[in-house]
């Protein structure tokens, strides 16, 4: 996979931090009103455009210090991928070894005298409910969800132990993206039942995948979990045989929708925005085909990484560097000296925005402390209930 989701394990931090923001917003907006209501005096918006001044200067120049900063990680990395491509050597000097500016200036000053400002509606982010009802209204289908949550867990089990994961990658990833005992429809924003809860993302399931994340499983993978349930089907009763085949006269509708376009992220992420597309993401909930989707999605990096010459087993906080970062840049971790990871910041693998949204990415500073604080996590979150589970029915 060429892309990564926000880590559901960061989606509590990530909730709390955009509740808190927009609860703040709401604050400042309800507080302004009675400001605004005795309008300023002449001494008190010069003070004003003196402190706005201020801060624009500021502003500008922290701005251009963090787009300098950010263009050279963005060079540095294309450059280390091409070296990488003509099989030419590394150095430290092909990294930024600072880290990000911080903006320490002054805050932006209020205009006591402008109107209030209403907070901005957080935009809609689709939940199960809607994939359901996209892969009913499209494809006239109803995934097969499981009984109980252990059902889920056997087929998982049974799907990763298959495809040459280890007990270790499949256990302590679950634990790191699904917060050690999130049930197989669990989305980011979702974790915990409260109200006013809203998803975050469309990342969805064990491994937290993102509606285009299936979509793009669906167009490359496609043919190879039609022959794996093919090979289940044949081994059947007569009457679960039909039901099976049913199902891939659906997943083949699928899988030529997903293949209409271009083999790239961005075309397949338009796909995935599309009711279609959404009726698609709604595969992981099913019992034969959601754990395969979420099993692919680690064994590419693991494929990635064999082809690279990377020849000893991932850790799970390796495999989970690939996972959070995308397979080029958890590559470019893994292959580098471990000196090198104490001094290399972090914000070398990331996009900016993608930094700042990022807890854990953001407060490591450097690689090595970035696979401390996963392996941190993990630890943690493997003493829960469902990674209990999930590690008892692993096959031995």
């Amino acid at each position: 996979m060429r892309h990564r989701s926000l880590h559901r394990c960061c989606g509590c931090v990530l909730a709390a931090l955009l509740l808190s923001l927009t609860h703040g917003a709401r604050a400042e907006a309800a507080e302004r009103p009675a400001a605004a209501a005795t309008a300023p005096s002449p001494a008190a918006m010069a003070e004003y455009r003196r402190k706005l001044e201020e801060y624009n200067l500021a502003r500008q120049k922290y701005e251009a210090e963090a787009d300098a900063y950010w263009g050279s990680t963005a060079a540095k990395r294309r450059l280390r991928r091409a070296k990488r491509r003509n099989n030419q050597d590394i150095v430290l000097g092909d990294y930024v070894l600072t880290q990000p500016p911080v903006y320490s200036g002054p805050p932006k000053p209020v205009d006591r005298s402008a109107p209030p400002e209403e907070a901005p509606p957080r935009k809609y982010v689709p939940v199960v409910a809607d994939f359901l009802r996209a892969a009913a209204k499209e494809f006239n289908f109803v995934p097969q969800q499981p009984r109980s949550e252990m059902e889920y867990k056997r087929a998982y089990a049974k799907a990763a132990s298959a495809a040459g994961l280890t007990k270790e990658q499949a256990v302590r990833i679950y634990a790191f993206e699904s917060g050690g005992d999130g049930a197989y429809d669990v989305q980011a924003g979702l974790e915990q039942p409260k109200p006013g809860a809203q998803a975050i993302s469309t990342a969805l399931g064990y491994n937290q995948l993102l509606a285009t994340n299936s979509v793009e499983l669906m167009a490359e993978k496609g043919d190879q979990f039609i022959r794996t349930l093919s090979a289940k089907a044949a081994g059947l009763p007569e009457e679960a045989k039909k039901t099976l085949q049913r199902k891939l006269a659906v997943l083949k509708s699928m899988i030529a929708f997903c293949r209409s376009v271009p083999d790239t992220w961005s075309a397949h992420d338009k796909l995935a925005n599309t009711s279609k597309g959404l009726g698609i993401h709604a595969l992981n909930l099913d019992l034969d085909v959601g754990p395969l989707l979420q099993t692919q999605k680690l064994l590419d990096s693991v494929v990635l990484a064999r082809a690279q010459g990377y020849g000893a087993v991932l850790s799970a906080a390796e495999l989970e560097m690939m996972n959070l970062t995308g397979d080029g840049n958890g590559l470019d971790i893994l292959t580098m000296p471990l000196a090198w990871r104490e001094r290399v910041p972090t914000s070398n693998f990331f996009q900016p925005g993608g930094y700042e949204r990022n807890p854990i990415a953001g407060r490591s500073g450097v690689v090595s402390k970035l696979i401390a604080a996963t392996n941190a996590v993990m630890d943690r979150e493997s003493k829960l209930q469902g990674a209990k589970d999930l590690e008892a029915v692993f096959p031995k």
